[in-house]
């Protein structure tokens, strides 16, 4: 469960380091956000040299929770960490690759199919 005021890692090679969220992007009154959904972050940390700079706001996709998330095939996912893929406009990743495991399904029905074919591993 992400809300607002969440640190998160970043998963892709954008630059950044840390995310804190800010807002969901969505649902009006949704206190918490899951794997798949698109949130608005501020970065707190970030690489030098780099495009994406500390403080600049950007559009990020959940791809993982510490809280664990049920599927409707009775199987549980829980990650070590909460982190994101920080997105474009277009909905398309920033960075080239990303790094860890992601889950599959979630992203696949929410049409995520670039975050998807970057990852090296998939639940």
């Amino acid at each position: 469960m992400i809300q607002n005021q969440t640190y998160l890692n970043v998963a892709d090679n954008s630059g950044a380091k840390k995310l804190m969220c800010i807002q969901i992007i969505g649902v009006n009154n949704r206190r918490y956000a899951y794997i798949g959904d698109i949130i608005v972050a501020v970065i707190k940390e970030a690489i030098p040299n780099m495009p994406l700079e500390k403080s600049e706001l950007v559009k990020a996709v959940i791809v993982r929770t510490h809280k664990e998330c049920k599927r409707s095939n009775g199987m549980i996912i829980q990650y070590d960490d909460n982190a994101a893929v920080i997105i474009d406009q277009k909905r398309n990743p920033k960075g080239t690759r990303v790094f860890g495991a992601i889950a599959l399904m979630e992203l696949r029905q929410l049409k995520f199919t670039k975050i998807i074919s970057l990852a090296p591993e998939v639940l």
